[in-house]
């Protein structure tokens, strides 16, 4: 008989646990095209290229983001539920945001642990590159935690989160698109915390 294996939760942050950075960003500086998330571009590569690109056209750096993010507080409710499932089992945020961007949102959050990448900065303070922790890094991160043990429940809102979310014993979609759950109907959606810890606990 196979020995019960350990469980972790991979959970997302944007659109999960806090808002969207790039949104309160296009919101703040008044430049719509920051709009544009992983809900609209699968391809995470080239939608951080869009998004240095446009930084860079309209003069703005790490400061100007890091203003925005100063002022962005998780979602209501999200902090108690992570408190909450916390005391339950291990967590992981993971990530496609950078470290430069998550250390005062994981402040507001309680310090949980969290997985992310960094971006290249100039002596101006502008960003000149995303560096990538690890190629696909929420799908390869998970299978990683797959091998020394751990059984996965991930949860995700966005089309790069699809891949741990497939790859783990139970998978999630919290606060998703209309198409996204259309097109993946066998992962179970919620919009509600207490329904999703409810769902994650049953999963353990």
């Amino acid at each position: 008989m196979a020995e019960k294996k350990m469980n972790i939760v991979c959970l997302d942050m944007e659109g999960v646990l806090v808002p969207e950075i790039w949104i309160a960003f296009a919101e703040e500086t008044g430049i719509p095209e920051f709009k544009k998330t992983t809900r609209d571009e699968p391809d995470y590569d080239k939608l951080m290229r869009y998004r240095i690109e446009l930084l860079k056209e309209h003069g703005l750096g790490l400061k100007e983001i890091q203003e925005t993010i100063s002022r962005v507080d998780p979602l209501p409710g999200a902090k108690e539920f992570l408190d909450k499932l916390r005391q339950q089992t291990q967590v992981i945020i993971l990530s496609d945001t950078f470290e430069q961007f998550a250390k005062p949102l994981m402040e507001k959050l309680g310090w949980p642990m969290i997985m992310c990448n960094t971006l290249e900065i100039d002596d101006e303070g502008m960003v000149t590159k995303h560096i990538m922790r690890i190629e696909k890094s929420k799908l390869s991160t998970v299978k990683a935690l797959q091998t020394i043990g751990y059984d996965t429940i991930a949860a995700g809102d966005s089309f790069n989160d699809l891949g741990m979310i497939q790859a783990s014993k139970a998978g999630f979609l919290f606060r998703s698109t209309e198409q996204i759950k259309k097109d993946y109907p066998q992962y179970p959606a919620f919009e509600d915390y207490d329904e999703f810890y409810d769902a994650i606990i049953a999963a353990l």
